[in-house]
C-alpha cells in the first residue's frame, strides 16, 4: 500500500501567534522498510504520525493511502478503513482497563469481524505474555503494558504500522524484542514508522528522518553506526 503525506501542517495558538508543527511536511514512507523519526520532544512527530494514521485532522495538506484522500471519506470508512490497515502503538496508556489482556488484544479483530484467536496466541508467546492471558491491565508493569499495545497493533496483520515510542518503559532485553517483531512485520512488506527517541532503533532502520522545528529532515546512517548501535543494543 502506498502512503502520501502532500505539504501536512498542524496550527496551534500560542498567544499572539500562530505555530505550525508539523510545517508543511511531505512524507511517503516504504512499504518493506522500517522508517524511524527522531527529534525533541514538541518538534511534532507524534502529531505527524497521528495525522498519518487518520487520528487527527490537519489544518492543511492531505494524506493518501493509494488513491484514497483518508480525509475525504466518512468517519465510519476511515474507522473500518484504519481497523483493516493500520496498527498503532500509541505513547501512553491505552488497554482497556474491564479486559483482559487476551480480550485487549483481540480487541481491533472483534471490530473487523474476525476471528484470530490462534493468531492472538502467537503474539502472546512472541511478547512474552503467554502466562498473563488471563490477567488484567492493572496487574501489569509498565513494561508488559508496552508489550501488550504492541500485540494488539499487529492483530489484524496490518499494511501500515506506526508506533510512538514502542521502547518506553522497556528494559534492553524487550526493547530489542519489540524492534525485531516490528523489523518482521516491514520484512513481510508492512510499512512501519517508529517515533522515539532511543538511538538503538536506528539499528533497524531503513531510512531515518529527524524532526526539528516542525521540519522532516532525511539523514544517513552508515553500516558500520548501525553495527555499532546494534552491538551495544
Amino acid at each position: 500500500m502506498r502512503i502520501s503525506a502532500k505539504d501536512i501542517s498542524v496550527s496551534y495558538n500560542k498567544k499572539d501567534r500562530i505555530i505550525k508543527v508539523p510545517d508543511k511536511v511531505s512524507f511517503e514512507p516504504v512499504s518493506g522498510e522500517v522508517t524511524v523519526i527522531n527529534g525533541r520532544s514538541g518538534s511534532g512527530k507524534t502529531t505527524l504520525i497521528n495525522v498519518l494514521a487518520g487520528i487527527l485532522l490537519p489544518t492543511e495538506g492531505r494524506v493518501y493511502y493509494d488513491e484514497t484522500d483518508i480525509y475525504q471519506i466518512s468517519d465510519e470508512k476511515l474507522s473500518a478503513f484504519r481497523c483493516e490497515n493500520i496498527g498503532y502503538i500509541p505513547q501512553g496508556a491505552s488497554a482497556l482497563a474491564n479486559l483482559t489482556v487476551m480480550q485487549n488484544i483481540l480487541l481491533p479483530s472483534a471490530l473487523a469481524g474476525k476471528d484470530n484467536v490462534k493468531f492472538a496466541e502467537e503474539l502472546l508467546e512472541m511478547v512474552g505474555l503467554e502466562k498473563l492471558k488471563n490477567a488484567y491491565p492493572d496487574e501489569l508493569s509498565g513494561g508488559e503494558l508496552r508489550r501488550l499495545a504492541a500485540a494488539r497493533a499487529l492483530i489484524n496483520s496490518p499494511s501500515v504500522i506506526f508506533a510512538d515510542e514502542p521502547t518506553n518503559d522497556l528494559d534492553d532485553e524487550n526493547a530489542s524484542l519489540i524492534l525485531e517483531l516490528l523489523k518482521a512485520q516491514a520484512e513481510k512488506g508492512a510499512a512501519v514508522i517508529i517515533v522515539t527517541h532511543d538511538i538503538k532503533a536506528q539499528a533497524y532502520a531503513d531510512t531515518l528522518y529527524r524532526m526539528d522545528g516542525g521540519k522532516l529532515q532525511s539523514y544517513g546512517i552508515s553500516a558500520k553506526e548501525k553495527e555499532d548501535i546494534y552491538d551495544t543494543a
